[in-house]
């Protein structure tokens, strides 16, 4: 597949503040048809409902057990949510924010263009009590395939955007760096959104005297997150696909020219992420890391959704054919 060029501006990565040191903790593996289970999501029944790279929607017994393919979108599904209809909202890339009838295994196209231009890549989508669908977009772009490339160029090519119940589309956010992530908090006053690039978690007020603002939750995070939940104390669970790399940043901030040079390399020649298993929970008003684990595991990686269901932390991946899950007890602090 031909790659469509970059161009990479100077940026500055954000600086480093370090997280409490999590624990290992045992990590059992469900293998998933498809591989790679982006995400990770729960209806209202307890099944677990997962995206495969090669397109399928997955539905797993509450235990985990009796995968089985209930509908392919024809791309890549990402992001996961359901509506209060029981659809399941699905954000593929390039087919944009689709709906899925659990029942009948049929999608519905929410949204495949923002503004006459094509969704490339829909990230992450929850909907809020009164049916409004908020959902990211990573990159305007590139497709989830390129990924790199957008990390190479560090443009603020991320946004958040709202559907609502007429159909309607607005940008809510844009300039944001590799938008992924977006969930409530337990009272519907925010929405809690990660930028992958920017290594940081935001609050966007949704009600009160802030409503339409933004105001950091955590920064300068140590990793970069990927998708997040809102736990049943309302803590906020978030992905960390990959440690912050010092030399990536370094080359953010160094001339273009270096990053159009790797964007040609093979794709075997490119730096590849380290390979970790970490999550972290962070309270959604002081945004303190309150629960998480950390370790490695030499079948599983680069945890990228997750989600509180049976007393267990299940976590979806983009380096491991299936899902994982831990004890909740085990990520306290």
């Amino acid at each position: 597949m031909s790659k469509r060029p970059v161009d990479p501006v100077r940026w500055h990565a954000p600086p480093v503040d370090p997280l409490p040191e999590f624990s290992a903790a045992a990590l059992t593996l469900v293998p998933i048809p498809g591989g790679e289970p982006e995400d990770v999501v729960v209806d209202a029944d307890g099944y677990l409902w997962a995206g495969a790279l090669d397109g399928s929607i997955v539905r797993l017994r509450p235990d985990g057990t009796a995968p089985e393919i209930v509908a392919n979108t024809g791309g890549r599904p990402l992001g996961l949510g359901f509506a209060r209809d029981g659809r399941l909202l699905v954000c593929d890339s390039p087919r944009g924010l689709l709906a899925l009838d659990t029942a009948t295994g049929r999608f519905e196209t929410l949204v495949a263009s923002i503004d006459g231009r094509p969704l490339l890549f829909c990230s992450n989508v929850t909907e809020t009590a009164d049916g409004t669908v908020y959902f990211t977009e990573s990159t305007s772009a590139f497709t989830i395939d390129q990924y790199l490339g957008a990390i190479l160029e560090a443009r603020g090519r991320g946004a958040l955007h709202r559907l609502d119940t007429d159909g309607r589309v607005t940008t809510v956010l844009d300039g944001l760096y590799f938008a992924n992530g977006v969930t409530p908090t337990v009272d519907g006053s925010a929405l809690v959104f990660a930028e992958t690039q920017g290594r940081r978690l935001s609050k966007y007020w949704l009600t009160g005297p802030r409503a339409g603002t933004v105001t950091p939750l955590a920064v300068n995070l140590p990793a970069m997150p990927d998708n997040l939940s809102t736990g049943a104390d309302g803590r906020i669970w978030c992905a960390m696909v990959t440690p912050a790399n010092p030399l990536a940043d370094r080359l953010a901030a160094g001339p273009p020219v270096l990053r159009k040079v790797i964007w040609r390399l093979p794709a075997r020649l490119q730096p590849k992420p380290e390979a970790v298993v970490w999550a972290v929970a962070f309270d959604p008003d002081s945004g303190a890391a309150v629960a998480g684990v950390r370790m490695t595991h030499p079948e599983f990686s680069m945890a990228t959704g997750l989600v509180e269901a049976g007393g267990r932390l299940w976590l979806g991946s983009i380096g491991s054919p299936h899902l994982g899950s831990v004890n909740l007890a085990a990520t306290a602090l």
